[in-house]
């Protein structure tokens, strides 16, 4: 292999003549770019069949050659001119279609395999460029940039041409290749910074906001309408029947390159979900990584250090560095409504044309797909960079099509990530900071909750079953997950809802006071720690133990006062509308006893012992036959409610929290959205090439489901008062 013949040579064979061109595409001849080299290569049906040792050893001759033959960058050019040529055509049958899957794929795979094998910081092997002496067609300018000119025409093609029986499979090809070209970023450290190279993602960044616009609309149509490919339209490529075996390009990408590739592989039945779907999904992927992409580069100006006094301004200097604005998340946080425009009706004009989306599709695909954590995190980025879908969300009747999926998944928490989980949490806080949702989901009923399988939950509402289970959560992360900002969001949450909370039930009623208790014993047991801490404080190797002991106390102190005010709230301003809530407190009323004169608690159990002695006096002033029974207490509670004045109670300040991003969020989720692509795309990558994130190198898959470091406290729940 490699040693091959100058001049292609005619074979009696298509295996022969398919077998010769491979070998001479990776060997060391270098083909100009006008050889009717490229025109026999890219026509072949490439049904050759190749063992797995020549697979590898072609990609590592072409690795090898490349920086001579610059192979890759002309294949690339290739691609670019046939996508050109179908682009003109509105992607109708041709020869040159053909041209162009063989061209896309072909460059996928060994640019995959140069990537991820790369020895340079720089990548220097991929060679994206041509040497200066290179004989080109009259046409074209040398020294432009190919990664630009490929990922233009490849963007253009994506965006401009419908996805049709006749043009899915190139449509499917090209999205593989934009996750292999960005698949630079995983060489990189999970900080971005300025000496970080992405040629491919970067030439995505720099094309115009029209096809940027192109591009995002026609993603996330893509994963709206999830079309599918006929089977005839595999069937017309042999290569892509469920008869064939896999061909040679296929043996590279699964022997050599690890990367599935050709179509063969996504047309063929499978037993994952039905509402999966290959196109639909690596649609979702190619957005995610390109919404969530920052590129930080150096200012020209220079930064003086003043930290140290004796130091001149000129002795020391720091480079400025900052991050690009990112077009596709703009164009993602701008998308309208295709049905309305909110533009028409406050009179502000948007600068220039926007994404025109069907919010309402987009909406039941989101319920539909939300137990993958790839639609978590689409929905987590439109409801927190998109005002209009946001407030499209929030107007919806219908939101249990959202909520149910997401509290059934916060439900199974035990099989999910703590990624998925914190992202949900965020969404519903960012949706409970609006008051019209928390009054409208607990006016609606649900009939039952089969999920739910310690208590029956018969005509309950949605915004009590949001209360139980977030109470669930809180009582899922004490004894699991031990985060303190998912302690903290799940509160926020349930303090945004408190004061529209409308009868709440029995059960979810009661589950409030018992996290109350809950919290209160971690409370207790951390006293207790921390006194045992101090009296032996003289004999323990330093104080860092008593001061996280010291924090930890702090930290729970505002939990149990954040339940507190939660109670109160509902007490204060939703009294009447919740007998079960006084119920609830009136049958655990001992909980509250030990912390009754505790500073940081005193004026809000006032109210709570308040309302206590409102109902126990008139309890205890009422004759009964017979004992009290939990109907008669609620249906004097329920009677009580109407004569409830409020009087003597203290009036606080309502909490409101909400939601904000940490101002470099990069750091979480370049990482992130990287890890559920590689664990959802088909794919695998080298893992010892990945800095990105700590990976597996032991994964007999290498698929990565592993949780960053650190992850939740890049996020921050911010409180108004």
């Amino acid at each position: 292999m490699g040693a091959v013949p100058s001049t292609p040579r005619h074979t009696s064979t298509t295996t022969e003549t398919a077998e010769y061109l491979i070998d001479t595409l990776v060997g060391v001849k270098s083909f100009p770019l006008a050889s009717d080299f490229w025109q026999r290569l890219l026509e072949l049906p490439l049904t050759l069949r190749w063992a797995p040792h020549r697979v590898r050893q072609a990609c590592q001759l072409f690795a090898q050659n490349n920086r001579q033959t610059r192979h890759l960058a002309k294949i690339l050019i290739h691609l670019s001119w046939c996508l050109q040529e179908v682009i003109r055509t509105s992607g109708a049958p041709s020869p040159v279609y053909v041209k162009a899957v063989n061209a896309v794929c072909i460059s996928s795979v060994f640019l995959k395999y140069i990537i991820e094998n790369s020895q340079s910081d720089n990548i220097e092997e991929l060679g994206l460029s041509l040497h200066e002496n290179e004989p080109v067609p009259k046409d074209f300018v040398i020294d432009q940039s190919i990664e630009n000119l490929v990922m233009h025409y490849v963007l253009s093609f994506l965006g401009s041409i419908d996805v049709s029986p006749t043009t899915s499979l190139l449509h499917q090809e090209l999205l593989n290749f934009v996750l292999v070209a960005m698949s630079t970023q995983l060489l990189s450290g999970p900080s971005p910074g300025p000496k970080d190279v992405n040629p491919f993602i970067d030439a995505a960044m720099s094309q115009e906001s029209l096809l940027v616009n192109l591009v995002v609309h026609r993603l996330l149509l893509n994963y709206i309408t999830r079309p599918r490919v006929p089977s005839s339209t595999a069937a017309s490529y042999s290569i892509f029947s469920e008869e064939s075996q896999p061909g040679v390009l296929q043996r590279v990408g699964s022997a050599a390159a690890n990367i599935v590739l050709l179509p063969f592989n996504y047309w063929v039945s499978s037993n994952v979900e039905g509402s999966k779907n290959q196109l639909a999904d690596c649609s979702l992927h190619v957005l995610l990584i390109l919404i969530h992409y920052h590129k930080c580069v150096v200012s020209d100006e220079l930064i003086t250090d003043r930290s140290d006094d004796s130091a001149t301004s000129e002795s020391v200097s720091k480079l400025n560095t900052y991050f690009t604005v990112n077009p596709y998340s703009e164009a993602l946080g701008n998308a309208r409504d295709i049905e309305f425009d909110r533009v028409d009706v406050e009179g502000n004009a948007q600068n220039g044309p926007v994404v025109r989306l069907p919010f309402a599709s987009l909406f039941d695909t989101l319920g539909m797909c939300l137990a993958d954590e790839t639609a978590v995190l689409l929905l987590y980025s439109l409801v927190q960079g998109n005002s209009d879908f946001l407030e499209y969300v929030l107007v919806r009747t219908d939101l249990d099509t959202l909520l149910m999926p997401i509290l059934e998944t916060l439900y199974n928490a035990s099989r999910r990530t703590s990624n998925q989980i914190y992202m949900l949490l965020i969404i519903l806080l960012i949706l409970s900071q609006d008051s019209s949702f928390s009054a409208s989901i607990h006016k609606m009923i649900l009939s039952g909750v089969p999920w739910y399988k310690e208590h029956l939950l018969h005509q309950t509402s949605l915004g009590s079953l949001m209360v139980i289970i977030l109470i669930r959560t809180v009582q899922y992360n004490l004894s699991k997950l031990r985060d303190v900002y998912l302690h903290t969001t799940c509160l926020a949450t349930l303090a945004n809802m408190a004061p529209h909370i409308h009868r709440l039930s029995a059960y979810a009623s009661q589950r409030l006071v018992s996290l109350f208790y809950m919290l209160s014993r971690k409370y207790n047991k951390l006293v207790e720690l921390s006194n045992d801490k101090i009296q032996t404080k003289a004999i323990s190797t330093g104080n860092n133990v008593v001061e996280d002991m010291s924090a930890e106390l702090q930290i729970y102190t505002d939990f149990l006062r954040i339940v507190l005010e939660i109670l109160n709230a509902i007490l204060t301003y939703a009294l009447p509308r919740n007998p079960e809530v006084v119920y609830a407190i009136m049958h655990r009323q001992e909980v509250f006893q030990p912390f009754k004169n505790h500073p940081r608690f005193t004026e809000l159990l006032e109210n709570i012992y308040n309302v206590l002695d409102f109902f126990n006096s008139r309890m205890d002033a009422q004759r009964l036959d017979g004992e009290w029974s939990v109907e008669k207490v609620l249906v004097f509670i329920i009677n009580n409610c109407r004569s409830w004045r409020g009087e003597g109670m203290k009036m606080f300040t309502q909490l409101h929290f909400s939601y904000e991003q940490e101002s470099h969020p990069e750091e979480f989720f370049i990482p992130y959205v990287w890890q559920l692509v590689l664990s959802r795309c088909g794919f695998s990558f080298n893992a010892s090439a990945i800095n990105l994130f700590p990976a597996d190198l032991h994964a007999n898959k290498q698929i990565y489901h592993e949780e960053l470091n650190g992850e939740l406290n890049e996020h921050r729940v911010q409180v108004d008062l």
